[in-house]
């Protein structure tokens, strides 16, 4: 009779193992679990409701902080990148940021198994906490050029997030950046774009998007600046779509009841929809 614990399919797999001269005993050596530390991770979760359905909840929304710092760091390293002209690592990093993005919107999907009753049953215990006051999400906004000054305030109770925050709030964006590439490379700027003040949300303008329809119309003389600018349309199409899944997985979930963070939920998750990061890439399409 052979023993549940040892089935000649166990017993194979560990003969393979073995040959394979696989690390078994880590009393000594850093594991798996070890460097990812995994203990502090697997116990993040801290569920405030006798619900079954928080855990998701709570994964979905912690797994999204961790994309978001990954997107950051990507992000981030791009625009040192085109600082020093430092093109293609810079795409490399885009097109990885848009892949993050990818993961973002396939996030909800998730979420959205989760029924109204389910989310009524956990709402009382989120308390005013939403996902309206991520300060991740918040420097991504602000490094795409979505800046808002209001936007600041669900961070002044840390003067550590809120120095974060700040800090993107008040530096160049990514598009203020790829527009600084397009005066570098001899294309005419007026100098009120390359040196106005970062703080303020970028308005369009017919002059920058005259210089990107030139980079366009000679993509093989502008080739780093075309792919630059494929590269950040890329990134908004995927954002648009992370918005979209939002909206509709919100509305899917809550209906139309007001955000635990004091929005009017699905209503100011719509007004996002219109908002236009790198307005001249889109408007070019119609004059190409």
């Amino acid at each position: 009779m052979t023993c549940p614990h040892h089935t000649p399919a166990a017993g194979r797999t560990e003969t393979i193992v073995h040959q394979e001269g696989a690390q078994l005993d880590f009393s000594k050596d850093m594991s798996y679990g070890d460097y990812l530390q995994l203990d502090s991770i697997l116990n993040a979760q801290k569920p405030l409701s006798p619900n079954h359905n928080e855990l998701l909840f709570i994964v979905q929304h912690q797994t999204s902080e961790l994309w978001m710092k990954l997107m950051l760091h990507e992000l981030h390293g791009a625009m040192q990148d085109l600082r020093s002209d430092g093109f293609a690592p810079a795409f490399k990093k885009l097109a990885r940021a848009s892949r993050i993005m990818e993961q973002l919107v396939s996030a909800w999907d998730v979420l959205a198994t989760m029924t109204p009753p389910e989310y009524t049953a956990i709402r009382p215990y989120l308390g005013y906490s939403s996902g309206f006051q991520s300060y991740q999400y918040r420097c991504i906004e602000f490094s795409l050029g979505n800046k808002n000054a209001a936007m600041l305030r669900p961070h002044e109770h840390r003067a550590d997030l809120l120095a974060m925050v700040q800090a993107s709030y008040e530096a160049p964006s990514l598009y203020d950046l790829a527009i600084a590439a397009l005066a570098k490379n001899g294309l005419p700027i007026d100098a009120a774009h390359l040196q106005r003040d970062w703080r303020a949300p970028y308005e369009a303008s017919a002059e920058v998007e005259a210089a990107w329809l030139a980079v366009y119309r000679n993509s093989e003389q502008y080739w780093n600046l075309y792919q630059l600018g494929e590269k950040l349309v890329d990134l908004e199409d995927a954002f648009r779509l992370w918005r979209f899944r939002h909206v509709t997985t919100v509305e899917r979930v809550i209906g139309f009841r007001r955000g635990t963070g004091g929005t009017g939920g699905v209503s100011y998750l719509r007004k996002m929809l219109d908002t236009v990061l790198f307005p001249e890439l889109w408007s070019l399409r119609t004059a190409q």
